[in-house]
């Protein structure tokens, strides 16, 4: 039995704490008018848990926000956070925010371990690496960001072939057809995380047609990620490269 849920059963044996709050404190859960916040997340899962913006209020993004930081954790990560949210909580929360990728963080950064090259077809597509580069540098990866080597100026890719080969791991984010995934497949050997993008006239169904042709590429060794998911994919890449650097830990 840990400490901490010894400590909470003795507390809750000598009447300080209701049954309901042993129970929440032996789950991890911090109960908020609007949320239920999960303070084991990163002992279970290697992060912590991250607040998702888009459809909650500012009001909403602030409470959970300080309880997470009263609560003693660090290294707060919000993702689909609009400017005008930001702007109602940066005074409370000084933080670092994206504007692009739309992602605000809080706390202090781990130090890098490993490395994930992001390749990004067009400037169209940079909300969502942007997204991606954050994301990665909250987890303690070190990300590199090549932009604007879509397929339709292929000279362009060809140039990073070197640094293609070289990569532990590689996030590739396209709209249109989604067609540079496996361009890049056929020059890599590392693990490939696609990401379709919503980027793209009607038949390209908000990112439906670049998702299918991501999923159905000819190249081996690549996966895919939700439309527009760059925080998913960042996410996949540091799991990649803990197994890489603990190969022979089960």
């Amino acid at each position: 039995m840990s400490d901490e849920i010894r400590t909470l059963l003795e507390k809750y044996k000598a009447g300080r704490l209701s049954l309901d709050q042993a129970r929440d404190g032996i789950l991890g859960l911090h109960k908020t008018p609007s949320a239920q916040i999960d303070l084991d997340r990163k002992r279970r899962c290697g992060m912590n848990e991250v607040i998702y913006g888009e459809g909650k209020t500012s009001g909403q993004i602030q409470e959970i926000l300080r309880a997470m930081v009263d609560q003693g954790l660090d290294n707060i990560l919000v993702t689909r956070l609009d400017s005008e949210k930001y702007r109602n909580l940066k005074d409370a929360f000084p933080g670092t925010y994206d504007s692009l990728g739309r992602t605000f963080h809080y706390g202090s950064y781990p130090d890098p371990q490993g490395q994930a090259t992001i390749l990004c077809a067009g400037t169209s597509d940079l909300p969502v690496a942007r997204e991606a580069l954050e994301t990665l540098k909250s987890l303690g990866v070190q990300g590199r960001l090549i932009a604007d080597v879509g397929v339709a100026g292929i000279h362009r890719l060809l140039h990073y072939e070197e640094d293609i080969q070289k990569a532990q791991v590689l996030i590739v984010i396209a709209g249109m057809e989604g067609a540079l995934l496996s361009v890049v497949g056929g020059l890599a050997s590392c693990p490939l995380i696609g990401v379709p993008t919503s980027v793209g006239y009607g038949a390209n169904f908000k990112g439906l047609s670049s998702l299918l042709s991501m999923l159905n590429s000819c190249a081996a060794g690549s996966c895919v990620v939700n439309i527009d998911n760059g925080f998913g994919a960042a996410v996949l890449a540091s799991r990649i490269l803990q197994v890489e650097k603990n190969p022979g830990e089960v």
